[in-house]
């Protein structure tokens, strides 16, 4: 559930080495493949492998800026929300949604339960995922963004937060995959 008053677990070792401004960098190339990874799923206990999606199907990438299972990012928390609501319709059309979160593992299994959560939740504690997709950080946590990838695994769009855009909506996102033909799986 949303809190706004419990800090309780949010001055960890993640938020000091998070809290110093870093801006997102737009260094990834569209068209081209991105940095493989491995983490694992809370909402399916499993692990991930980001190459095992190339060549099946595309992929969204939505990393999400939640700082406790008690403290969402007031820009993220709607985002969220919306991709959860919205998933079966990107699963319908053979798209999968990873959402990346620098939570541990406890908070983030907390944060499926209280969303009931629908999509994979990826944990990234140590945020070195975060760090090699350039997302940014600022006051003890990594930057939201957004990395839409072909069915080859080629970056096709990207959506990095800025205050006056924070992040890619649903409609955005699917927008994305309007003229391409989809295989489902």
């Amino acid at each position: 559930m949303l809190t706004s008053t419990d800090f309780t677990g949010l001055f960890n070792e993640r938020f000091f080495r998070n809290f110093l401004p870093k801006p997102a960098l737009d260094e990834l190339r569209l068209g081209v493949g991105t940095p493989d990874f491995k983490l694992t799923d809370v909402t399916n206990d499993r692990t991930v492998k980001l190459s095992d999606y190339r060549e099946k199907q595309p992929v969204i990438l939505a990393f999400t800026r939640i700082f406790t299972e008690k403290q969402y990012c007031p820009f993220c928390y709607p985002h969220i929300k919306a991709l959860n609501e919205n998933y079966q319709e990107f699963v319908n059309r053979g798209i999968e949604i990873l959402m990346i979160t620098s939570t541990d593992k406890k908070q983030s299994q907390i944060v499926v339960q209280d969303l009931g959560l629908k999509m994979p939740l990826l944990i990234n504690p140590s945020c070195h995922v975060f760090r090699t997709y350039q997302t940014g950080q600022a006051l003890g946590a990594p930057l939201p963004a957004q990395f839409v990838l072909d069915q080859e695994g080629k970056l096709i769009y990207r959506h990095l937060f800025s205050f006056l855009d924070h992040n890619a909506s649903v409609e955005k996102l699917l927008e994305q995959f309007k003229d391409k033909e989809i295989l489902n799986s």
